[in-house]
């Protein structure tokens, strides 16, 4: 029976000893709480690091016996590989890199060793509990390699990876020496999730920029499957924390806390303790804010939680340092004898006293420098009972794009700091009340089981594509049967592309020429009367008209554009239009003049730049510029910028294979229909055709064909059996 299998770096519980004893407790996270349904059911598993750097084999066999028993797998790493691979390169490579901290990016071989090494010790462990029918869900970018190696030892699983930190625009990420192998680990998903539609652009700008592969509506077509790319933001279990907020226990602490500090107005920040967070630039807004209001003075207290982390790591210890001066530094300036400005806490809370916090604040102040989602603002939202209160929220976080009702700040801009904590506290609460409800009704609907369930069914929607464009390779059984139904029918039809079909790629077009095999082919498959031949190419007319008018054939050329029945003139498909080559023309002799080798075809109604000669990894990334630059100034022309095989064509859109096949399928009854093609424009063709057509796709087993051959070898051997 297939099982889900989710990922992390770390499992969902932590463990500790204490006084030698090995103590377990389940974390509080939000990741954890949302995928419980997941992994608790029936034989679902999770696989992570239990937190402890495990030397004995006793201990570790009663760990693995301990958590099989709440479906957890342990992947034990020595102390070495977690100050390596977790506090290394993860943290002081990939972090401040995602983040666009790259004046903080350690850049190490050693350290992307052992993160290479982690990465295929979580693959071995996998290998133990996967089975082929399972589905596999891998969390974060301490794994991004992980996909990679799991597909390599089961190609047909469904992996499915969701990044949960920003991704970074290309040129941050391209910074990196190891960049491509990250993008193709990462590739080796079906389905990518992002938090927000930037961290989904940037993927896939470096999945084009680097990889050399475009994308369609975020399906980018490898050469063995689809993958699929989404934004899906992240929620948090509402009802748990409305309700925590409603427990008596959580009202009891709010009456402790709120004798503490008095009758004051409140602003809340709570933050693990890092550079991304932008906790000095937080306290010298308040202290700013102070400084102009001083109406404020006895009457505002700034809570400010800050969770420790990593704070031996020199540049975190030096974070604190600079926090705990600027906290001793305006409490000093302003402080009275019955008024603390600031009440700075370095540790973490329980549920229930982040809960009770939550309720007090007038004002949380949630303004990181960059965070891939940030969930504290939400638990805020969710907390409101009564609906009072303001959210200050930095546009950097991805929970700005959820909660536009809150007041969107630029956290490098102090003046803006200034003027929204001026806002937050004067705000009615009439207006508060109307901007919580919006954000909470949202955080309601779209919470962590909404996104866990449309995780999974958009996991499963990219298996269910690939499965229908999976082909089955033609083997000899195979070509006998196909051989057998050609031989019964009596009208055939036959599509044959050209280029990569009928012959291979040649760094010269002109080296495409039909060669001696081919022509005996065509012959053979002419001779026959109950064969109707048509070849359908992206070559001019005058080139086909050349090479193989000689033979009782039809042909369509330019992709469509140009239609040739037996004992006619050429004909267009459609009434087109051309004016618009003369401008796109400019664009592609500019791109010529700075890729030598490269060169502009000129058909009657399409454009096609030429790469083929163009000097390895020039003529790919000449080929990302132009793509992006065509499809910019052809967005509302009518155009289609499509990429071929070191080509790329501009053409009318509503030209295709397909169209024009149609009307051939139209104008014969046949009873005998193969169409063989070598690259997505056959794609429209392959379509196009009845269920009951032979459909090959040459070079690729991913196609809406039916079947596959490695080669246009294979090709010419079929076409030879048909004919024998």
């Amino acid at each position: 029976m297939s099982k889900t299998i989710i990922v992390s770096n770390r499992l969902p519980v932590k463990i500790s000893e204490e006084e030698g004893e090995l103590v377990y407790k389940p974390s509080e996270g939000g990741l954890a709480t949302g995928l419980g349904s997941i992994y608790k059911q029936g034989e679902n598993i999770w696989v992570g690091w239990p937190g402890l750097a495990i030397t004995k084999d006793v201990e570790k066999k009663a760990i693995t016996k301990q958590l099989a028993k709440e479906n957890m797998k342990p992947v034990f790493l020595s102390a070495q590989e977690i100050e390596d691979f977790y506090e290394g390169f993860s943290n002081e490579t990939l972090w401040p890199n995602f983040h666009y901290f790259n004046q903080y990016v350690v850049y190490n071989e050693e350290l992307w060793k052992a993160y290479q090494k982690v990465n295929a010790k979580f693959a071995k462990y996998l290998e133990e509990v996967v089975e082929p029918d399972d589905t596999l869900w891998i969390h974060d970018y301490q794994l991004l390699l992980l996909p990679e190696m799991i597909r390599a030892k089961f190609p047909k699983l469904s992996i499915g990876f969701f990044l949960h930190i920003p991704f970074p625009s290309y040129e941050s990420f391209r910074l990196l020496p190891w960049r491509r192998e990250l993008l193709n680990g990462m590739l080796g998903s079906d389905f990518l999730g992002f938090h927000t539609y930037d961290d989904m652009r940037h993927f896939l700008s470096s999945v084009n920029r680097l990889a050399g592969l475009g994308n369609s509506n975020g399906q980018i077509n490898l050469p063995d499957r689809k993958v699929l790319v989404d934004a899906l933001p992240m929620g948090i279990d509402y009802e748990r924390y409305a309700t925590t907020a409603a427990s008596p226990e959580t009202i009891a602490r709010e009456v402790r806390y709120r004798t503490s500090v008095g009758d004051q107005k409140l602003i809340l920040s709570i933050d693990r303790l890092d550079y991304s967070k932008g906790i000095p630039q937080r306290l010298r807004a308040f202290e700013l804010f102070l400084e102009r209001n001083p109406q404020y003075l006895n009457k505002v207290s700034l809570i400010m939680v800050v969770v420790p982390s990593r704070d031996q790591v020199p540049k975190y210890k030096q974070l604190k340092e600079e926090v705990d001066l600027l906290v001793g530094r305006i409490n000093g300036k302003y402080g009275r004898l019955n008024w603390t400005p600031i009440h700075y806490f370095y540790r973490s809370f329980p549920l229930h006293g982040l809960s009770a916090l939550y309720r007090m604040a007038h004002v949380a102040l949630v303004t990181p420098m960059r965070d891939g989602m940030n969930l504290v603002c939400k638990e805020y939202i969710a907390s409101k009972l009564d609906k009072k209160g303001v959210l200050i929220l930095s546009e950097m976080a991805g929970a700005a794009k959820e909660l536009s009702d809150s007041i969107l700040i630029n956290p490098n801009d102090i003046e803006q700091y200034v003027t929204a904590l001026e806002t937050a506290l004067s705000m009615p609460e009439e207006e508060q009340m109307k901007h919580m409800q919006t954000m909470q009704e949202s955080l309601k609907r779209y919470n962590i089981h909404h996104w866990v369930n449309l995780f999974m069914e958009r996991l499963n929607f990219v298996k269910e594509q690939q499965k229908s464009l999976e082909t089955s390779i033609i083997t000899e059984k195979l070509s006998k049967e196909i051989k057998k139904r050609y031989d019964k029918s009596k009208n055939r039809l036959i599509f044959l592309d050209y280029d990569g079909t009928l012959t291979g790629f040649h760094a010269d077009p002109l080296q495409s020429k039909p060669d001696g095999e081919l022509k005996k082919i065509m012959k053979n498959l002419t001779a026959d009367k109950n064969n109707n031949v048509v070849v359908i190419s992206g070559r001019g007319r005058d080139t086909l008209e050349e090479w193989l008018g000689s033979y009782d054939i039809e042909i369509i050329a330019e992709h469509g554009v140009w239609l040739k029945e037996k004992g006619k003139k050429w004909r267009t498909i459609a009434n087109l239009k051309h004016e618009w080559k003369a401008n796109i023309q400019k664009v592609l002799d500019g791109y010529v003049n700075r890729t030598p080798g490269s060169f502009v075809e000129v058909k009657d109604y399409s454009l096609v730049w030429h790469y083929r000669k163009v000097e390895t990894g020039l003529g790919e990334v000449r080929t990302r510029e132009l793509t992006s630059h065509l499809k910019y100034i052809t967005a509302n022309k009518n155009l289609n910028v499509l990429e071929g095989d070191m080509v790329v064509e501009i053409k009318n859109s509503e030209v295709n294979k397909g169209r024009a096949s149609t009307f051939w399928l139209e104008k014969y009854n046949a009873d005998f229909i193969t169409a063989l093609g070598d690259d997505w424009t056959d794609e429209d063709t392959f379509l196009a055709m009845p269920d009951e057509a032979v459909t090959v796709k040459v070079g690729s087993t991913t196609s809406a064909a039916k079947y596959s051959v490695p080669s246009y070898k294979e090709v010419r051997k079929l076409l030879t059996q048909l004919t024998d």
